[in-house]
């Protein structure tokens, strides 16, 4: 049986179109794998989401650390801020700083599902009883329609309420980049956290469904078009989406 997977191994890039990159953990089960979105801009890089946090992102992927970075939080469950504490530039929605600031297993999910079953492969070193997410605190505040500026590439943050108090989104208007994280990707879409509200969370699908997207790039599994997203809002909406595994 293969062994413990080295951090040199642990993480993968994929270069998209448009100056896009994913960052990914692809030993990690794929209804656990966070998708990290770097963008690339003329003043500054944006880096959406931190993984899991076992293994140093900023050590092991030099995409993160060659030029100044602004690194955005999608929400605060465990598997999307890991690494948010390597970065001094950090921003979170107002709604969860104070779980960024104090990530708490409880707060996070960690305690119920940071387990050994999330893996295809163990990382090195991994002891589920002893694993934490290091308080990433004073973190500038996002709002509904602020703006992430890159230089020569703005990001407009879209309050995603549903899955979680704090969800956000990042449009580029230019592009129709979409970075959505956990309120909309091509899998089974969770909201039966402890902190998630179904009726928000509808409330939210509708409101996103005019949203003049080209390409969205999810917290999870692959990127899909405009059309693939709104069936998705439509299959929601309607109660056609069954609840699936991946609580995080």
């Amino acid at each position: 049986m293969p062994g413990p997977v080295p951090a040199r191994d642990w993480y993968e890039t994929i270069r998209m179109a448009d100056g896009v990159t994913l960052i990914h953990e692809p030993w990690i089960k794929p209804f656990f794998r966070c998708n990290m979105w770097h963008v690339r801009g003329r003043d500054r890089d944006l880096l959406f989401d931190t993984g899991l946090g076992h293994f140093s992102l900023s050590a092991h992927v030099a995409l993160v650390s060659e030029r100044a970075l602004v690194c955005v939080a999608s929400h605060t469950h465990f598997d999307h801020i890991g690494c948010h504490h390597e970065f001094a530039d950090r921003m979170v929605h107002e709604a969860e700083a104070h779980i960024l600031a104090d990530p708490r297993p409880d707060w996070t999910l960690a305690e119920s599902y940071a387990t050994d079953e999330m893996f295809d492969r163990l990382p090195e070193g991994w002891d589920a009883a002893r694993y934490r997410i290091p308080p990433a605190p004073g973190a500038r505040e996002l709002a509904h329609g602020d703006v992430v500026d890159l230089g020569d590439r703005a990001f407009e943050v879209v309050h995603t309420p549903g899955h979680s108090p704090g969800g956000i989104g990042l449009f580029e208007r230019a592009t129709g980049i979409f970075l959505s994280g956990d309120i909309v990707y091509d899998g089974p879409l969770i909201d039966d956290a402890y902190h998630s509200d179904r009726e928000i969370y509808a409330a939210t699908m509708e409101r996103l469904r005019s949203l003049p997207v080209s390409v969205v790039h999810g917290g999870h599994f692959p990127s899909f078009g405009p059309t693939r997203f709104r069936q998705i809002i439509d299959e929601y909406c309607a109660g056609r989406r069954k609840p699936g595994c991946h609580l995080a």
